[in-house]
């Protein structure tokens, strides 16, 4: 059973930065495509970021570029998101994916969250003064 653990969000004032974590037990992240989305009350799930299995592109769409950052520790087991400027508007919970394929195309816009098939429980963000 695979099982991804998120942590590190929490209330942060608008201009902080936050580190995400998402963990994976009994599997391996290393050629695996990763996705990081959020949701927030009444809205859609929507994608923040991708690292791609082989070569660690990474895809992020227009209104977080700039401002998040990807990146795995293989050892560790471990994705993270790097999240500076945070804004009102980045309030959700976020949670992180995987794509179960080994390696599989480079991440990108066309990629939903239909392309992954485990997901974490989320950690919550809050952005408020």
């Amino acid at each position: 059973q695979v099982q991804l653990v998120e942590s590190g969000g929490e209330l942060v004032q608008p201009g902080g930065s936050l580190r995400l974590s998402c963990t994976a037990s009994d599997f391996t992240l290393d050629d695996h495509a990763i996705a990081w989305f959020r949701q927030a009350p009444g809205k859609e799930r929507e994608g923040v970021s991708c690292i791609s299995a082989r070569d660690d592109t990474t895809y992020f769409p227009e209104f977080v570029s700039g401002r998040f950052a990807i990146s795995r520790d293989n050892a560790k087991n471990t994705v993270y998101l790097y999240m500076i400027g945070l804004r009102p508007e980045d309030t959700a919970m976020y949670y992180c994916a995987v794509d179960g394929a080994v390696g599989g195309p480079r991440c990108s816009k066309h990629h939903g969250s239909s392309r992954f098939d485990y997901w974490g429980q989320g950690t919550q963000v809050t952005v408020s003064s």
